[in-house]
């Protein structure tokens, strides 16, 4: 699937996770030489799958700050989870597992928390 999305900052997901260019490179499948070159000349990364990973990263950054503040927001990423068999969201997100994050946070927004 080819996702045609407007450039995402990478330090603006960096920012809304509290992330170092090493954590938001292995969320996205990258090294941090590659995170450091799009926040120095921003362009689209070339896979389509680092689009797609970045995109539900923004995702997720826009949901979770609608459901909590950005300082929540941080503490729900980093917070090991028993919906998740213990892990971090930050966790479930590296290994590919992205949607079940958003869908806490569909769940929360719609009345839960964690």
């Amino acid at each position: 699937m080819t996702v045609d999305i407007a450039p995402i900052q990478p330090r603006d997901l960096r920012n809304a996770f509290r992330l170092s260019r090493e954590r938001l490179a292995r969320l996205v499948g990258v090294s941090a030489k590659t995170v450091e070159r799009w926040e120095a000349r921003p362009t689209r990364p070339a896979r389509d799958e680092t689009r797609e990973r970045m995109a539900q990263l923004r995702e997720i950054a826009e949901l979770g700050t609608a459901v909590y503040t950005a300082e929540r927001l941080a503490d729900f990423l980093t917070a090991p989870l028993a919906e998740f068999d213990g892990r971090t969201p930050l966790q479930l997100i590296e290994r590919g597992d992205g949607d079940r994050v958003l869908a806490a946070l569909a769940a929360d927004y719609e009345g839960g928390g964690y």
